[in-house]
């Protein structure tokens, strides 16, 4: 099968097209054929060795990278209960370890899957895994939105934040979103009650008793939103730096803070999203495909820093 092997950590040079052997399947696993994968800053951290993970993963021989992958089962596992030959699946797959998902073919375990909707393209599919997973843990488990919160919403137009923002006005929530004013339009459509312009205003200065912040710029940012918070409000950051004394801030407010957030695989909570991009809820915006020749272009792109919405490549 054809695979994009990354050979040494660094630039998207070293993202190598192989011919490598189809993996083989355990018994709780299925063999996906697959249509799309999604493109992740995490893909980009990892593969420039600046993130954590590139450290555990450092030993695989061949090391490939993916981790959001739709396709179809073309082989089950003995102890597979959950799908069949035939089914179109998707999820976010093996996180946090190896995902293998720049490949042809993907075995993953059955409990990080589940069906594709079919109303939705395998693009859209494979668009609405790990950022779609990151809001919906995060609104659930490690903080716990309520209806009526006050949510303030950073990168609104980001992979998370325009997931975030259809998640937390579906939970009932009134959503205040911050992006640039050329995205303002679009994070209104996305359900927004109120939107933001970070680089004109300063939303410490015009907000306040917020229940919660999901957090995703880092440095000041995480200071600025501690401020605009009621108390024993919540704040959950994703993967974006803050210090100690960010911490200490935090709880002298006596905020409800995850300082760092690790989405994980969850075929459970695969169900719940794909339940509401069944019912036209949840909707993945894709604002760049590629085809998977051009899997450089794909992580350049993420690299800008400026993506609306997800990067998706398909095969």
């Amino acid at each position: 099968m054809k695979a994009i092997v990354l050979e040494k950590f660094g630039g998207t040079e070293n993202l190598v097209y192989k011919d490598i052997n189809k993996p083989e399947i355990k018994e709780n696993e299925v063999l996906i054929r697959v249509k799309a994968i999604s493109i992740n800053p995490v893909d980009v951290k990892v593969r420039s060795r600046q993130a954590p993970l590139a450290e555990e993963l450092v030993k695989y021989n061949p090391l490939i990278l993916g981790w959001d992958i739709s396709g179809e089962v073309v082989e089950i596992g003995n102890e597979v209960t959950r799908f069949q030959i035939g089914d179109e699946v998707f999820g976010m797959v093996n996180f946090v370890g190896h995902g293998r998902g720049y490949a042809e073919y993907v075995a993953a375990l059955e409990e990080h899957l589940a069906l594709k909707p079919k109303n939705i393209s395998h693009v859209e599919a494979a668009a609405s895994t790990l950022a779609a997973l990151t809001a919906w843990q995060a609104f659930e488990y490690y903080g716990k939105l309520r209806p009526k919160d006050k949510v303030l919403i950073h990168a609104a137009s980001g992979g998370v934040g325009h997931f975030a923002v259809q998640i937390a006005k579906h939970i009932g929530a009134y959503v205040i979103a911050t992006s640039s004013a050329s995205n303002r339009d679009f994070i209104l459509k996305l359900g927004a009650d109120e939107h933001i312009d970070y680089q004109t205003t300063h939303f410490e200065e015009v907000l306040n008793d917020i229940d919660f912040v999901l957090e995703s710029v880092g440095g000041e940012n995480f200071q600025k939103s501690v401020q605009v918070l009621k108390q024993f409000g919540t704040i959950v950051t994703l993967p974006s730096g803050h210090t100690k004394e960010d911490e200490l801030k935090a709880k002298e407010k006596n905020l409800h803070a995850c300082y760092f957030m690790a989405v994980y695989s969850s075929g459970q909570d695969m169900q719940h999203i794909a339940s509401l991009l069944e019912n036209g809820v949840l909707k993945p915006y894709v604002s760049h495909i590629f085809e998977f020749d051009e899997m450089a272009k794909a992580h350049l792109q993420i690299e800008t820093g400026r993506t609306v919405g997800k990067v998706v490549v398909k095969l």
